[in-house]
């Protein structure tokens, strides 16, 4: 059986709703079933399911989805918005630019866009509604800045690529750093354009503003500073080279359980299995898809798919740039359908051969893949967080589309620059 026609049945399988995980592992057995000869029998496949999710850091995933579960009832992004909006509320477009950033710092402890979006979403789209912005304007907003929890470390597909890749999960955090915060900036620049073409009522945000300064900056300072510390904590821990990315993630979860529990008191104890519950109900799914991504990239591979296609695509796109605007291309189509978890872990072995006979950096080019996925999480049809930021406010995910495509294209202005300014990735690692 041909590469092609394992390929064909799978995105066939996808069109039929077959889960993903289901698919993969359809197609990863096809080829032993219908060749005995065919290395990849069925107790290869099982085999490669079991020994692919075997692996430390790959620990790190279900921690940081606690962790950003528990932060999410712990209202930490409650605290982060009020420190932001307490220094730019005053400014044009500082409450928006205020949910851009604590977008950034919740990704900074989340590592999932969804789980940012969800839990930034549901304490400040309401706000920014009551302060007179547009209902689909605060919500695209927040559903664009939340692909923020993807790039800014820690990030779940960052551990993903790195798995796939053998590359340092610590080098992929430090490289996504940079291109974070210019994706931000460009995106508070966005609401600062959008805000002065379009007005704010400044009478309540003034309102509102003045409330949150008569607190004071120190009880302002002092209710943010256990929130804005777990970041500093958490990626301090990495770097410092004092916590591994899995012990980190460990650590942010005991971090967030205690600061919940003890300092803010947003959470009871009796609340825990409840919240371990719904973090299982966030990573099973994953789990099945990885596993069955494992398999299937090594089905893949048992059939030289990445050396055909690497000596396809070299053979066919000879210019360099060509040849990156392709492979960019290619990844934005597969992030608007497919998700994250398993676009990675399949479509890494393929492509990474490619890049490197270019001479590109395997981390730039870990940056380059998390952040055109990004963007695909912001682009229909699968656009995860366009469906959850749809939940919380009832606006169609095609309305919410529409409304980002400003912020989508600016993303892409910034794919554009992360791409061939090797530097803007790796200045850090």
């Amino acid at each position: 059986m041909s590469a092609i026609i394992i390929i064909l049945l799978f995105f066939l399988f996808l069109a039929l709703a077959i889960p993903v995980a289901v698919s993969l592992g359809i197609v990863s057995v096809l080829p032993g079933a219908v060749d005995d000869s065919f290395t990849a029998s069925a107790t290869f496949v099982v085999r490669s399911m079991v020994g692919g999710i075997d692996s430390f850091p790959l620990l790190a995933v279900p921690m940081f989805v606690l962790a950003g579960v528990l932060m999410s009832h712990g209202k930490i992004s409650t605290k982060l918005f009020d420190v932001f909006s307490y220094f730019l509320g005053r400014r044009t477009a500082g409450i928006p630019a205020a949910v851009i950033i604590t977008c950034l710092f919740y990704g900074a402890i989340s590592g999932s866009a969804p789980a940012t979006v969800a839990a930034v979403g549901s304490m400040t789209i309401p706000l920014l509604i009551d302060l007179g912005y547009e209902k689909d304007f605060s919500t695209a907003i927040v559903a664009v800045a939340g692909g923020l929890g993807v790039i800014i470390p820690p990030s779940i597909p960052f551990i993903m690529y790195g798995l796939a890749s053998g590359e340092s999960v610590s080098q992929l955090f430090m490289a996504g750093i940079v291109p974070g915060f210019i994706i931000a900036l460009l995106l508070i620049g966005y609401a600062f354009v959008y805000c002065k073409r379009h007005g704010e009522d400044r009478k309540k945000i003034n309102r509102k503003i003045e409330e949150l300064r008569q607190k004071g900056f120190w009880k302002v300072f002092a209710d943010s500073f256990w929130a804005i510390l777990s970041p500093v904590i958490i990626l301090g821990a990495i770097y410092s080279g004092v916590a591994s990315p899995t012990e980190a993630a460990v650590i942010s979860v005991f971090y967030s359980l205690i600061i919940s529990l003890f300092v803010y008191k947003t959470i009871r104890i009796n609340e825990l299995w409840q919240f371990l519950g719904e973090a299982m109900r966030t990573y099973a799914p994953i789990l099945f898809i990885l596993t069955a991504s494992m398999a299937f990239s090594r089905v893949l591979t048992l059939m030289q798919v990445p050396q055909i296609v690497s000596a396809w695509i070299l053979g066919n796109f000879a210019n360099e740039i060509i040849l990156l605007l392709v492979i960019n291309v290619f990844l934005l189509l597969v992030g608007m359908v497919m998700d994250t978890t398993p676009a990675i872990l399949i479509l890494t072995p393929i492509l990474l051969p490619i890049v490197t006979a270019i001479g590109m950096s395997p981390i730039h080019f870990g940056v380059m893949m998390v952040v055109n996925l990004a963007i695909g999480f912001v682009t229909p049809p699968i656009g995860v967080n366009l469906f959850v930021a749809s939940s919380l406010t009832n606006i169609s995910v095609v309305s919410i589309a529409k409304k980002a495509w400003g912020m989508i294209v600016l993303f892409l202005i910034a794919l554009l620059l992360i791409t061939f300014v090797p530097s803007i990735s790796l200045l850090l690692v």
